[in-house]
């Protein structure tokens, strides 16, 4: 087998392989013997078939399976002996394959990038520091018993926060337009699923009023002809309806997994979990700065094409997934609903943080921590009802708990380079640090 490479791109490479006519004939040759044994045809009895009608017969369709067996292999075989990690499936090209003759086939594929450690030390990283007080408590509570409560009909005008149905038409230019119209549409007033203004000026009406709302599409409204557009709304207001917020009591408590009627073990329960959530909100704030760091300090590293493309249609399918549409693996070309350009940018940080973050772990030579592992499913299954189901749930999973094992281990590395970091604390509410923390996921 002959082997050479070509260096086309700082990442891509061009392998071309080369297969002596001899290996694949033999081969060939082989296959069609060990095929006599069984193969039937008219006019000859089992196993007689002789050896030259079974190449009249079947030697071209053995020869693509061995040509097929030979390639693979062989590529394998000059990955290895070029010392070469693909980062991406190869592109095969074949140029001669002639029967009787050699075969020789160029691969090309991008490899991952080779790099040196960056010290970061002394970069800064801020941390939040906040408590649950009785009154996020009440808060959060309070939002329970919205959830569960009952809207019934009141005659009154609209308030913020209430229920209203009503009929709107929309005019731009004095022209109706796509989604201008509805009839007994349902609102909440406070949703903001409306444009601005909207809601606002539903406020004040009571059942039969109509009202004529004048607004302009925001600067930023994703249809380009519109943006700022006056537009006018004929509203007319059928009835509003007032949310009566659930009792404080065993139903309620039950609804969120407290099986009992005492309200003092309902709240400590609500600002357990809320401080399990803070400390969380804490941790991915703390590790977004550490990751924003090693993005600056890399920011030269080049990485694999293929890697952000891949990376970017998980990243589309995650998000057709949370809006609970299901995109099934080969039945859907993802790219033809939304191209991969809107998941580009997350899509290579994330790429290019898994390969600093890997690179950093072998650096530090980190092992995994059997002990650590558990603390980690244990902590996830702590929210949930029955925890050593959750338990036994992860451990007989060997993808899920392959997740959590990398995340123990990137936790493990974050704690290594938070040792030469510069801390400083910043006193924030609940909300504020629950808030960084949410912005923070964005960007892990």
């Amino acid at each position: 087998m002959q082997v050479s490479i070509e260096t086309t791109s700082k990442l891509e490479r061009r392998l071309t392989v080369g297969v002596p006519a001899e290996t694949i004939d033999t081969q060939v040759e082989e296959r069609l013997k060990q095929a006599l044994k069984t193969v039937r045809l008219p006019g000859f009895r089992p196993g007689k078939v002789p050896l030259k009608i079974m190449r009249q017969r079947f030697g071209s369709g053995v020869r693509e399976e061995v040509l097929i067996d030979v390639m693979a292999r062989s590529l394998g075989q000059a990955l290895v002996q070029e010392k070469l990690h693909p980062a991406s499936k190869p592109m095969i090209e074949t140029h001669r394959v002639r029967a009787g003759g050699d075969l020789e086939y160029t691969a090309t594929f991008e490899v991952f990038p080779e790099f040196d450690v960056i010290e970061v030390g002394g970069f800064p990283v801020e941390k939040p520091v906040a408590e649950v007080t009785d009154e996020d408590v009440d808060e959060l509570i309070e939002v329970f018993r919205r959830q569960r409560g009952t809207w019934t009909l009141v005659e009154r005008a609209a308030r913020h926060g209430d229920r209203v149905t009503l009929d709107f038409a929309g005019t731009c230019d004095g022209q109706s337009f796509e989604d201008s119209s509805a009839e007994g549409r349902v609102l909440e007033l406070g949703s903001g699923i409306m444009l601005p203004g909207f809601e606002d000026g539903i406020v004040g009406l009571a059942a039969g009023e109509e009202k004529t709302l004048s607004l302009n599409f925001p600067e930023n409204y994703y249809e380009e002809e519109r943006r700022g557009a006056a537009v006018d709304f004929a509203v007319t207001l059928h009835e509003v309806q007032e949310l009566e917020p659930a009792p404080l009591d065993g139903k309620l408590f039950s609804a969120y997994g407290i099986e009992s009627d005492d309200e003092a073990l309902f709240r400590a329960e609500v600002k357990q979990n809320m401080a399990r959530e803070l400390c969380k909100a804490v941790d991915a704030r703390i590790r977004q700065q550490v990751m924003d760091t090693l993005i600056d300090a890399y920011a030269e590293l080049e990485i694999p094409v293929a890697l952000i493309s891949r990376e970017s249609k998980l990243l589309c399918k995650e998000m057709f997934e949370s809006l609970g549409v299901e995109i099934a693996n080969g039945n859907v070309d993802i790219e033809s609903i939304l191209p991969g350009e809107m998941f580009a940018a997350k899509a290579t940080r994330r790429v290019k943080l898994g390969l600093i973050l890997n690179r950093l772990i072998d650096h530090y030579e980190l092992k995994d921590d059997p002990d650590a592992l558990r603390r980690a499913v244990e902590d996830i299954a702590s929210a949930y009802q029955d925890p050593e189901e959750v338990v036994n749930w992860y451990y007989g999973n060997k993808e899920e708990l392959s997740s959590v094992k990398s995340r123990v281990l990137e936790d493990s590395l974050v704690a290594r380079l938070l040792e030469s970091a510069t801390l400083s604390d910043r006193a924030c509410a609940y909300r504020e640090a629950i808030a960084l923390g949410q912005r923070a996921k964005l960007y892990l």
